[in-house]
């Protein structure tokens, strides 16, 4: 019962992931910073050059986003408009949905809310996560989301990983001819991701790729809140002009009683 609680717990935080063994990953920390357009305009780049063959964004158009984000409808039918026929079209993935689930065995999933549901610290270290497995249909398993079906498309940006293990000594109850025994076992558990073959991006410039894209996935989630940001400061602007006055009027109402 106390294990059961404490593996709630550490899935509750938003600081730990379920990985493979049954051991947590710690997520790595993102800084998400919606005022940066350059940095969403980077990722923009990123999802429509190498995510959107698979995964759709269905909840967003070219022309909404290019609005957001500062792009003009020239640049998003120059560079953006691989997947649709027009900037008013949706964002929806190349590859149809009986040849996806063909290939991974699965349907690769819609990604406008992903850090929604996952969290940003989720993606961007999962973004991060992936090493070669020979064992694994794509050739690649990812320490966050073991087993994913997803193979590592960037890996030429990042290089090849591979997946360091460590023993780990456990103790374990066993019953034999109904004594409860206590026995000491070895697990192998996840220590640590190791480059061998380097990609072409250093690993600064690769996690920088990744928080743009990150940042992204945030905007895309819930595009509206860059509309707030801007409706925030006229409104600060506001409360500060009406202080003002509301603070001289009180002195005119109240001067006469002292």
């Amino acid at each position: 019962m106390k294990t059961l609680a404490l593996i709630l717990f550490l899935l509750s935080l938003p600081g730990y992931a379920q990985a493979s063994g049954g051991e947590s990953v710690k997520l790595d920390p993102v800084n998400i910073d919606l005022n940066d357009k350059d940095s969403l305009q980077r990722g923009a780049r990123i999802f429509v050059n190498f995510c959107l063959s698979c995964h759709s964004a269905s909840y967003m158009r070219y022309n909404r986003m290019g609005q957001d984000l500062g792009i003009s409808e020239e640049l998003i039918k120059e560079n953006l408009l691989f997947a649709a026929d027009k900037v008013g079209d949706l964002m929806k993935a190349v590859m149809p949905k009986d040849d996806a689930k063909l290939w991974f065995g699965v349907v690769p999933p819609d990604l406008s809310l992903i850090t929604r549901s996952r969290s940003p610290e989720w993606v961007y270290t999962y973004l991060r996560s992936f090493y070669r497995d020979n064992k694994s249909p794509s050739g690649w398993n990812n320490v966050v989301f073991p087993n994913v079906a997803m193979p590592h498309v960037l890996y030429e940006w990042q290089g090849d990983q591979r997946a360091v293990y460590k023993t780990v000594k456990r103790k374990s109850h066993v019953v034999i001819d109904g004594n409860r025994i206590e026995k000491e076992i070895e697990t192998e558990v996840f220590d640590r991701l190791e480059l061998e073959k380097p990609g072409s991006m250093t690993a600064k410039e690769y996690d920088k790729a990744m928080l743009n894209l990150t940042h992204f996935l945030v905007y895309l989630g819930e595009p509206a809140k860059l509309v707030r940001y801007r409706i925030g400061i006229y409104v600060l602007i506001f409360l500060v002009v009406f202080l003002v006055f509301a603070y001289l009027l009180k002195k005119e109402y109240w001067k006469d009683i002292h």
